[in-house]
């Protein structure tokens, strides 16, 4: 009876911490980073003073059995594929390739923005999918410009043939690895590398005719709805410091407007070491305020070339005024090298700026470039321009010369979105990380060396051939990836001896259709695919594998099947959580195009939704005829 007892209260401690988790990771509150961290801390305590012990009384939740994880050969394989994404990056040996749909027909410029997308869809099947949607965003958008496409029709449909893709081979989705590391600890069969091509890419395939012919009539044209609803176009977030001589001082607000600032949302303002939040009714502007400001990228240009030092710091308009008299100097009409130019650049998942204020990553010395406006999806950040710690997928409105602006491209910590252009030469180097990344997909594929060996031999390649130094590769090692997929790790250990994941299983078997394996396998995909657009995929992937295998063990079917049931439930949970369409926050690339796409979180799921049932309802189609379940 104590036996019982004790077993029953791990499993509902690890259940309760699983439900705190789903609603930290969806609140977003608090960062991914600290949400892993605290959870693994939790369950390492929990472990440590509540001891589960197994049959030769050895304690199942110690430290070395939790923190396992981190040295998962999958998870190594996931960072170390990052790295290798990120030589193809920095090498640009994707540019040759890329470069092929770039042209100047308009007429063909629909026909380029298809082949990138297909393109994208096959390569993402071998290549890691964040490295793909950042070489292509660019790209996208100036063949939509050409046509008089609006960016937001394109950006979600780049997203998601990145993710169809990624379902069709072992190393297309860190999700799939952790599958089938999962399965391989719990005892069974590993998956290999082309064991689910065929469901994966009927299912790409079904997913790729939605994208591109219904998604793009589903998704609102943000530009030109911004005509008609002022207030619904893409803002950034800027700051306006008072002066001792601005225009501004005396000013008051009546009827939530400030008469000089119009056609700006003042969000927040800052006088002394007191915040002042809306409504402003009755404030009168004095010297020394800090207003922080929402506004479109028009309005604050307007406001830049109007009253420069309402945005801009004494330090940055002399910045400014040496740019223009270097350019009087050196310039002539024809040389555009130092003309001024508005750009919007995007900060990378591997970018050096992430945690770092604006302040201290000195952008304005570095690069001679002034942050005029901060945008983060669809939110307002709520304090000072220059204290707000970039994130991943951040967009910042930059002013600078067209040189400065240009040298921002040959930067890995930013991806220059709109603004000056010029096409990059192929750089010496990238027939080497081309080369090497073929070879170690080719060499998974066939057989000869383990995915977690070739990736990590990839990885090292890079780094001795010099398309990548130390830095670089450390940097593209995703440290949420690394944090989420270790903590995950520990939590599905947790929920697999502390019978969580059999509770779980005898609980759906218990449903009116449970006899029915089909009926089990559709129920099990929709599950995860809801479940995979709140939390993440890697999350679900670790957390639903074992309760799949119980499932597996837990049905009965015909001699006659010619598939072992635990892979059909395996490669399940593996498409369904591969299904995150219907939330930015259920895969990478749904962040980055949500900046350059101008989305909310409403269009993902308007052009999402669908989407998850389209491949839910092909799925049960695919185990029925093709698996003969």
């Amino acid at each position: 009876m104590d036996l019982v007892f004790e077993s029953n209260f791990h499993m509902w401690f690890v259940f309760a911490l699983m439900g705190i988790i789903v609603v930290l990771f969806v609140r977003e509150k608090i960062s991914l980073e600290v949400t892993s961290a605290g959870m693994l801390t939790a369950l390492l305590l929990f472990g440590h003073f509540f001891p589960l012990l197994d049959a030769n009384g050895k304690n199942q939740l110690d430290a070395v059995v939790l923190l396992s994880g981190f040295s998962n050969p999958s998870l190594l394989a996931v960072l170390a594929l990052l790295v290798m994404g990120q030589g193809m990056i920095h090498t640009d040996a994707l540019r040759v390739v890329t470069n092929l749909f770039a042209v100047s027909n308009k007429k063909m410029a629909w026909f380029s923005i298809v082949g990138i997308l297909v393109f994208v869809m096959v390569s993402s099947a071998f290549l890691n999918n964040t490295p793909l949607v950042i070489i292509t965003i660019p790209l996208v958008q100036s063949l939509a410009a050409s046509v008089g496409l609006s960016d937001s029709r394109v950006m979600i449909p780049l997203s998601y043939v990145a993710i169809l893709g990624g379902m069709m081979t072992l190393i297309g989705s860190s999700t799939n690895l952790l599958v089938a590391s999962t399965m391989t600890e719990l005892g069974y069969e590993p998956l290999q590398f082309f064991d689910f091509i065929v469901p994966g890419s009927i299912l790409a395939a079904v997913g790729f005719v939605y994208v591109i012919v219904v998604v793009p009539r589903l998704l609102p044209d943000r530009s030109s709805m911004a005509r008609v609803l002022a207030g619904d176009k893409k803002e950034f977030v800027a700051e306006l410091d008072i002066a001792s001589d601005s225009k501004l001082i005396g000013m008051e607000c009546e009827k939530g407007k400030f008469s000089g600032l119009a056609d700006l949302n003042v969000k927040l303002i800052q006088r002394g070491g007191y915040l002042i939040l809306p409504p402003f009714e009755g404030y009168i502007v004095e010297s020394g305020d800090a207003l922080i400001v929402s506004a479109t990228r028009e309005t604050l240009t307007k406001m830049l070339s109007k009253y420069p030092g309402f945005l801009l710091s004494e330090e940055e308009e002399e910045l400014i005024n040496k740019q223009d008299q270097d350019s009087l100097d050196v310039g002539s009409d024809s040389d555009k090298s130092g003309e001024h130019v508005l750009a919007e650049v995007m900060i990378t998942p591997a970018s050096r700026m992430i945690d770092m204020s604006l302040e201290n990553t000195g952008l304005h010395k570095r690069f001679n470039t002034i942050v005029l406006g901060v945008q983060r999806r669809a939110k307002v950040v709520r304090r000072r321009i220059g204290r707000i710690r970039l994130e991943a997928g951040d967009s910042l409105l930059v002013a600078g010369k067209r040189s400065n602006v240009d040298a921002l491209r040959d930067n890995a910590d930013f991806i220059v979105l709109s603004g000056s252009k010029r096409d990059l030469l192929l750089p010496a180097k990238a027939p080497i990380a081309a080369g090497i990344f073929l070879a170690t997909v080719g060499l998974a594929a066939i057989g000869v060396l383990s995915i977690p060996v070739a990736a990590i031999s990839g990885a090292v390649g890079m780094v001795v051939t010099g398309c990548l130094n130390v830095r670089q590769a450390m940097r593209a090692i995703d440290r949420k990836i690394f944090l989420l997929v270790g903590a995950m790790l520990a939590l599905g250990t947790a929920l697999q001896v502390s019978g969580g994941a059999c509770f779980i299983a005898e609980f759906m078997m218990h449903l009116p259709f449970a006899d029915i394996p089909l009926a089990m396998v559709a129920v099990l995909f929709i599950a995860v695919a809801i479940t995979t657009n709140i939390l993440t995929n890697n999350a679900c992937a670790i957390l639903f594998t074992p309760i799949a295998m119980s499932l597996a063990n837990s049905i009965e079917v015909a001699s006659s099947l010619q598939v072992d049931l635990s892979f059909i439930f395996a490669v399940t949970v593996l498409f369904a959580a591969n299904c995150s369409f219907a939330s930015p926050i259920g895969y990478q690339t749904n962040l980055l195009v949500m900046g350059p796409g101008h989305y909310r979180f409403r269009d993902f799921i308007k052009g999402g939704a669908p989407l998850v049932f389209i491949l839910w309802g092909t799925y049960i189609l695919i185990v029925k005829y093709y698996f003969g379940l």
